[in-house]
This record gives structure tokens, C-alpha cells and sequence, in this order.
């Protein structure tokens, strides 16, 4: 199913796809239907069937649940996170699904760059520059970095989301890192 032959570095004996419980199966069927590949971070996390289901529940609330943020402003802070921490594989996924969300490549490569250099909101500069700080400098957040983002009008609650997506990708960026998790090659082409 998998064209990528590695995913990570560490020798962990990851689950062959068939002895993935079902319902894991369907996830990943449902995952090469709509991409054409399984991303090599579910993979990654096969050889665990906890760890795997505790990564995707996480993932699947704060990129995918209710909430006021667009599926595009999460997958923004998701690009900003792993730019301040040079997080090759997440750059590279999350890269693509900015460019495929948003339908313009060029903002997907600013975002990788420099988020500043990007032609977006005030509202979502202000939700960068909080992730951005909760990222490179969490011990000196303060409260009016979180007025600074209900002045630009987010809410209580989408501070909230902001955070958590914010923490989420610090966490999974380290993992990535630190068992070597390569992104999938075809992430590199997606809405170019």
C-alpha cells in the first residue's frame, strides 16, 4: 500500500497492515482512497495499536473537530509550529495541505519560510504570532498576547484551539525528529 520503504529510523517492528485491527484498516483504506498513500506518521505509529489511536484522536479533534477556526488557519499553525522547529516531515505534509486548502503553493512556501513575508489576515497574523511564541518562548506568554488575540477577534475558546494545536505539533515535531520520520515523497507535489 505504502511506496515509501522507510518512514523512520528506529527499528521498531511496525504492525503489517493486515494485523491492524479492522477498524485501524479502514482508517488507513480511507487515508490512500482520498491521498493515494498512507502517511508514513500513521505508520510510524502502527507498532502500537494505543499510541496509534491516541495520535489520531488528537489529531483528528484539533484538525478536523468543531471549532472556529477554519481547516486552513489549523493547518497554518501546524506549518508555523514546525517551521520554528525545522520539523522536516511535518513541514512537508502540513506544507501540502496549506497549499491544497488554500489553492495558492506560494502561501504553503511562505509559511515554511517566513510567515511574515505572508499576504494574510490581521486576525490570522495575530493567531501565527501567539503560536509562534508558545512555540519559540511558552515560560514568557502573557496575558496580553492572548488579548492581543481577542483584540483581532478570536474568542476564548479559539485561543483555546490555537493552544492546543500549537502544542500538539510542538510534541509531534519532536517525535518526528527524534526517530528520524520521513515525510511521504508524493507531499512534495501536492498543489503545485
Amino acid at each position: 500500500m505504502n511506496e515509501d520503504k522507510k518512514f523512520h529510523a528506529l527499528d521498531i517492528n511496525s504492525k503489517p497492515l493486515d494485523q491492524l485491527p479492522e477498524d485501524m484498516r479502514a482508517y488507513f483504506n480511507k487515508c490512500q482512497e482520498m491521498l493515494g498513500f498512507i502517511p508514513n506518521v500513521l505508520l510510524s505509529y502502527a507498532f502500537d495499536d494505543a499510541k496509534l489511536r491516541t495520535f489520531i484522536a488528537m489529531h483528528d479533534d484539533i484538525m478536523l473537530g468543531s471549532s472556529g477556526l477554519t481547516k486552513l488557519e489549523r493547518e497554518m499553525i501546524a506549518v508555523v509550529v514546525s517551521s520554528h522547529n525545522h520539523c522536516f516531515y511535518c513541514l512537508s505534509a502540513h506544507g501540502a495541505l496549506v497549499r491544497v486548502r488554500s489553492g495558492d503553493p506560494l502561501l504553503g512556501d511562505q509559511l515554511v519560510m517566513n510567515y511574515r513575508s505572508a499576504e494574510i489576515s490581521d486576525k490570522q497574523r495575530a493567531m501565527l504570532d501567539f503560536s509562534w511564541a508558545l512555540t519559540a518562548r511558552p515560560a514568557e506568554v502573557e496575558e496580553r498576547e492572548r488579548q492581543a488575540l481577542r483584540d483581532a477577534g478570536w474568542s476564548d475558546r479559539d485561543i483555546w484551539d490555537i493552544a492546543a494545536i500549537a502544542g500538539f505539533f510542538n510534541m509531534s515535531n519532536r517525535m518526528a525528529t527524534a526517530v528520524d520520520m520521513r515525510p511521504n515523497d508524493a507531499y512534495a507535489a501536492m498543489a503545485r
